[in-house]
């Protein structure tokens, strides 16, 4: 990674409650020559923003979902356990997620945290559910909290995915390369390649 500035990097957008951010983010970092920046935004927000909804809240819900648990065992991922309720309210986790990005623990963070939500069925709307997530990278159950209510990381929350939209992001995972966005679990080969073709 010597030499690659985090400009230079491609961005892999996500947020803690879609299961099609999960799958990407178990495989992302394997496909890339340089791994992307993980940058944690609030999926609501882009929602709420672009004037869209998830698709858990319409007629395809049932099929979608049989579609992640598909793409997981074909990926050679543990079973889908689905949350209670999904999708869950992920603010806290979001902001817990930013938190430890600012401690440079977003990866280890983000796919423990993923892994609570769909391999063990944890609502992450619960904080004990995130502070297990945070254990196990090491974060401080008091640090999590107390870092989550902070100003700082709520703005820089707000800000990234402010960012993220100014991009035209409209969902997650999306994978930024230069000025190219790779929206989908289906399209990370596809951005792979255009970084590479990129990088030269």
């Amino acid at each position: 990674m010597a030499g690659s500035s985090t400009a230079e990097r491609p961005v892999f957008y996500f947020d803690l409650g879609s299961p099609y951010a999960w799958l990407a983010a178990e495989r992302v970092n394997a496909l890339f020559d340089v791994p992307p920046v993980w940058q944690p935004i609030l999926l609501g927000a882009v929602f709420k923003a672009t004037g869209r909804r998830s698709w858990s809240e319409t007629d395809a819900r049932e099929e979608r979902m049989r579609e992640v648990e598909e793409r997981a065992a074909a990926y050679g991922l543990m079973p889908v356990r689905w949350p209670e309720p999904f999708p869950a309210n992920t603010l806290a986790a979001m902001r817990a997620a930013t938190f430890a990005k600012q401690t440079g623990r977003t990866i280890s963070f983000a796919l423990a945290a993923f892994r609570q939500a769909f391999c063990a069925g944890r609502d992450l709307g619960v904080a004990d559910n995130v502070l297990i997530a945070a254990a196990a990278c090491e974060l401080h159950p008091r640090a999590v909290l107390k870092g989550i209510e902070t100003q700082g990381v709520k703005d820089e929350l707000r800000r990234a995915t402010d960012e993220a939209l100014a991009r035209g992001v409209i969902g997650v995972p999306t994978v930024a390369v230069g000025d190219e966005l790779f929206w989908g679990d289906d399209r990370l080969e596809e951005a792979a390649e255009a970084a590479r073709a990129l990088a030269g």
